[in-house]
């Protein structure tokens, strides 16, 4: 059961963008849609909730998924960045991975961080109001089906999660994953982008000579 603390609001209230950011400041978690499905998100940039919410939501201890309100963040998160790293995070529902420069914000990863740029729906919304970036996992128990709608997310974490955004049902699939590394593209989670479209999009941005997809 949900303590009467814990809230929903729609997406389409206006309210929403505004309280879900109070929460992620004050270090709590929301359940949001986002530019796929639904996810748990934290504030990235705050040590003690993501180390809490790793422990609820990934005891295998895998990094999350960044997202980012804007390019700006790539380099204030320590990451390495290239011409075609930004091109390829225009692309809607994929997520790349960075290699790190630095040692800053080692609690999203020693040596890489996935991340991604929404650029529509609630999720962007949010993180223009926010403005900083978010840990964003699947709204789900590690080993377990992502929550479709709120009602799922409200099963999964109960009275853990301050606010739930409700989204609607979402049927949708996880971002698609890659890494850049010396000219190929590698593929490390297939997800709402396949192959061809992924080829495809990759001519499209002049990316065409980049080997690896297959």
């Amino acid at each position: 059961m949900r303590r009467k603390s814990s809230r929903v609001v729609s997406e389409n209230d206006p309210s929403s963008v505004r309280l879900a950011s109070e929460v992620l400041l004050r270090g709590g978690f929301v359940v949001v849609p986002t530019d796929t499905i639904y996810g748990i998100l934290a504030d990235a940039l705050n040590y003690g909730a993501v180390s809490i919410l790793r422990k609820l939501r990934r005891p295998s201890r895998r990094p999350f998924i960044v997202l980012i309100p804007d390019v700006f963040w790539l380099k204030k998160l320590g990451l390495v960045v290239k011409e075609e790293h930004l091109k390829l995070l225009s692309v809607p529902g994929l997520t790349l991975v960075l290699r790190k420069g630095s040692d800053l914000y080692y609690w999203l990863g020693r040596e890489t961080v996935a991340v991604r740029l929404p650029r529509k729906g609630f999720i962007f919304r949010l993180l223009k109001e926010l403005g900083r970036p978010v840990v964003a996992p699947s709204a789900n128990l590690e080993g377990e089906p992502p929550a479709r709608n709120v009602r799922g997310a409200i099963k999964y974490f109960g009275d853990t999660v301050s606010l739930y955004v409700d989204g609607g049902n979402i049927e949708g699939r996880p971002s698609t994953v890659v890494s850049l590394e010396e000219g190929s593209i590698k593929v490390l989670r297939k997800g709402v982008l396949s192959s061809d479209s992924l080829k495809r999009l990759l001519k499209t941005l002049n990316l065409h000579n980049l080997s690896g997809i297959e």
